[in-house]
């Protein structure tokens, strides 16, 4: 009896302390339901070269070299390791050298390389040729451009684009080699990127194939010089 008792109360604490823990990773989201994914610290919770990435005054530090092996002969990725995504708020502040290219992939999956990855890809370049679009990374190119809202089809291919926005005036928005502040909202097929409070693309994915969910990852692209790129206040909530 005694034996059973002690069975008992010890799955009575274990089941409080494994409720207590699930309790504490609800408590870790602000009061508007986002949760912090990247501690600041290291890059505990993210997969990525480690010859790339790297934690620098408080960012993510993605930089690479013109030899050895930081040198990039393809497009490489840090992902997240905390699940698919699906619906969804992100947010993230990114800084990147005018000649960078980078972008944040979600719903996406993994490429046929080693920190490859595939998908749609929030693009976010140094120059701000691209950035706002929506870029099918092996995934069909640019599917929408800055300041235009698309409905695609299967493949994915561009059905139709209507524009809202003059992409130049969009682009005045955009600091250089300075933090901005980068927003995707993913709701069923909906799909939306904001930079600095600014709507600056709308996709509409209602092709059968369309990518319902995958995971999150950070780019860092091949360039002729050394690029750098920084992010930091990586949010998630999940809708």
């Amino acid at each position: 009896m005694r034996k059973s008792l002690l069975i008992f109360s010890m799955f009575c604490i274990a089941t409080f302390a494994f409720n207590g823990s699930v309790s504490a990773q609800d408590e870790k989201a602000d009061k508007d339901g986002f949760v912090s994914i990247f501690n600041g610290k290291d890059l505990t919770g993210w997969s990525g070269n480690p010859a790339i990435w790297s934690v620098k005054d408080g960012a993510m530090n993605g930089q690479t070299a013109d030899e050895g092996e930081a040198k990039l002969t393809y497009n490489q990725f840090i992902t997240w390791t905390g699940g698919e995504v699906e619906n969804f708020i992100f947010k993230a502040d990114i800084k990147i050298s005018a000649n960078g290219n980078s972008g944040f992939q979600y719903r996406s999956f993994k490429g046929g390389k080693e920190w490859s990855v595939n998908g749609y890809q929030a693009d976010f370049d140094g120059a701000h040729s691209y950035s706002g679009i929506l870029y099918g990374e092996g995934y069909g190119g640019i599917l929408t451009n800055r300041g235009t809202e698309s409905i695609l089809e299967n493949g994915p291919k561009r059905k139709s684009e209507k524009r809202f926005a003059e992409d130049a005036e969009l682009k005045k928005l955009l600091k250089v080699e300075d933090w901005n502040t980068y927003e995707i909202r993913a709701e069923g097929d909906k799909l939306t990127h904001i930079i600095n409070g600014t709507v600056v693309s709308v996709t509409n994915d209602d092709g059968d194939t369309n990518r319902k969910k995958g995971i999150l990852a950070i780019q860092i692209h091949v360039s002729k010089d050394p690029m750098n790129v920084q992010i930091k206040n990586i949010r998630l909530k999940k809708l």
